[in-house]
């Protein structure tokens, strides 16, 4: 297919999500190298991330750019095969097992201390904040943390299980504000270092561990955006893991991001570059992997939450870049930029979900009565 034919259609595809090549709008695509759509048309999304790492195009709102694309499902009219070996590979191998666990570890959360706390709030959580009455990310997120707790009706001295638990801002949280004691685990070398001296005072112990080496019972079990990690051939597995481990009259409160259809494997640009070995559950999933082992209490739905969360962290990322880029070149910029960027414009599009389900052994007497 010749350059110009090549273009041509890439101008008629975009056409349908309302986006002009070299156009003069926000949401419009500025081409700077011509290679562009014959690249994007080979190799699907994962083309389109790496010519943005590339330079060779921008878009002045990229996040309204992806929304519109995705919102036109642009992304399935473009699949190329590579795309559809890997969905293969993904239904026949388990990427998460056990072996693999460390790896989202030091791929992803090991790269830099320093990158992530000017990125995210004080407390450095990694989630999606809860806008309902906040107007700075701090807020935003010392209001989910706060909501995930009244879910979860903690009490002084209960033990609670922190599955995922980051730089240990909800275990510490937890610890000072409602007097219990916290078990938190990562696979992040970086994240368990900061993590403990966040939690240093606190009844708070901070594990490096997977979380199918548990051990003993908690009174309370919450994973807060790790979910996404644990793969659909490992769902039921994860679900038993906290069932054996949490008490008889306990509760379990599930934050994780969420897709609109069931899949085997994330976006490839995704995996290559941010999350390897991540996929999102979807409903169906997610009620299938719980089904005969907890009650359903509470399913929480505030995905347009996560836009606004990912835009406070890319302005974070911008207003902190010149103390950041002696360590981190323009390409890794140009990498954060769009996947900070592109994530906004899927929750935008309504094809990210986020949500937080309250799961209970044998359900609460009496009923569940939700905070919101």
């Amino acid at each position: 297919m010749q350059s110009r034919t090549i273009r041509t259609t890439a101008e008629q595809l975009l056409g349908l999500a309302g986006i002009a090549i070299d156009g003069d709008r926000p949401w419009d695509m500025r081409v700077h190298d011509e290679r562009l759509f014959a690249r994007v048309l080979a190799e699907g999304s994962l083309g389109l991330g790496e010519s943005y790492m590339d330079g060779w195009w921008d878009a002045e709102q990229l996040d309204a750019f992806i929304a519109r694309v995705l919102g036109a499902e642009l992304d399935t009219k473009v699949q190329p095969w590579k795309e559809v070996l890997g969905v293969v590979w993904a239904r026949v191998v388990n990427l998460q097992r056990r072996g693999r666990a460390f790896q989202i570890g030091r791929h992803h959360y090991d790269i830099g201390n320093d990158f992530f706390s000017r990125m995210l709030d004080k407390r450095m959580i990694y989630s999606c904040g809860y806008w309902n009455d906040a107007s700075t990310l701090d807020q935003a997120q010392e209001a989910k943390l706060d909501l995930v707790c009244r879910k979860l009706g903690l009490r002084p001295g209960m033990r609670v299980l922190d599955i995922g638990c980051g730089w240990g801002g909800t275990a510490a949280f937890a610890a000072e504000r409602y007097g219990v004691s916290v078990v938190g685990i990562t696979v992040s070398q970086e994240q368990a270092k900061v993590a403990r001296e966040t939690c240093r005072g606190l009844p708070v112990e901070i594990r490096l561990q997977d979380y199918r080496d548990l051990d003993a019972t908690f009174d309370r079990v919450l994973s807060i955006g790790m979910f996404e990690h644990v793969g659909r051939k490992n769902y039921d597995t994860f679900m038993r893991v906290v069932r054996s481990h949490l008490a008889d009259e306990g509760l379990f409160l599930l934050h994780t991001i969420g897709g609109i259809r069931s899949v085997t494997r994330t976006d490839p640009w995704t995996e290559r570059y941010i999350f390897p070995n991540a996929m999102l559950p979807s409903a169906r999933q997610i009620t299938a992997a719980i089904e005969g082992r907890f009650v359903l209490e509470d399913w929480h739905s505030f995905g347009p939450d996560y836009d606004t969360t990912l835009m406070h962290w890319h302005r974070n990322v911008e207003t902190h870049w010149s103390e950041l880029a002696d360590r981190y070149d323009e390409r890794f910029h140009r990498m954060w930029t769009y996947f900070l960027l592109s994530s906004a414009g899927g929750f935008r599009a309504r094809k990210n979900q986020l949500w937080q389900l309250v799961l209970s052994p044998h359900g609460v007497a009496g009923g569940y009565r939700a905070p919101r």
